[in-house]
């Protein structure tokens, strides 16, 4: 009971922290800061797809199986004399679908990333991921993660060709960082590629 009281304080707070993040969001597409987008200039910066390995066990143990597939929209960078400071973030929201009925999440976040040259790219991303897999359910072949809504974070390696197309390579986790006591987190490897818009 008290765990269960706890997980849901905690779900409250990470939900709280995502509306803010939010807000700020769209403070930023608002012109904050004195900021503002060019007009002809959309809020979507580029499509992303791919397709990976479901729970791979880097910072845990590998229990779920199967194959995930990923789609992820980016939006233009955050501006303005407030975001420089955090190297303009690029807000995203996107979903990893499991293809053997294993955990899916739908997660949203800011991306930073840089160019590292040749047309290589690198960087990563945090933010939050909500999710359909069990939470403290010691289901055989199923990952325990706690809470229902988990940090997410990622590292990015990459190739662009042009201003448009891109290739990477992604490894996210999700984990709920010890807030609750059942925190088996989950990976996932991927390919993607990007086309900007």
């Amino acid at each position: 009971m008290q765990n269960w009281a706890g997980g849901l304080r905690a779900t409250r707070g990470m939900l709280g922290t995502l509306a803010f993040v939010a807000a700020l969001a769209a403070a930023g597409w608002a012109g904050f800061g004195n900021g503002a987008r060019a007009d002809n200039e959309g809020l979507l910066k580029e499509i992303v797809i791919g397709a990976g390995s479901h729970d791979v066990g880097v910072f845990g143990r590998k229990k779920e199986s199967g194959s995930d597939i990923n789609v992820e929209l980016r939006f233009q960078p955050l501006e303005g004399e407030f975001w420089s400071w955090i190297y303009s973030p690029t807000p995203h929201i996107g979903l990893h679908y499991n293809t053997s009925g294993n955990t899916n999440q739908v997660f949203v976040g800011a991306n930073w990333l840089f160019d590292i040259g040749s047309g290589i790219f690198g960087g990563g991303s945090f933010g939050f991921a909500a999710h359909d897999g069990e939470t403290d359910s010691g289901t055989l072949g199923r990952k325990d993660l706690g809470l229902p809504v988990l940090f997410r974070e990622s590292l990015e390696i990459g190739f662009k060709a042009g201003n448009e197309h891109s290739i990477s390579l992604m490894l996210d986790h999700v984990s709920n960082a010890d807030i609750h006591s059942e925190n088996e987190g989950l990976d996932t490897v991927s390919l993607r590629y990007s086309v900007g818009l």
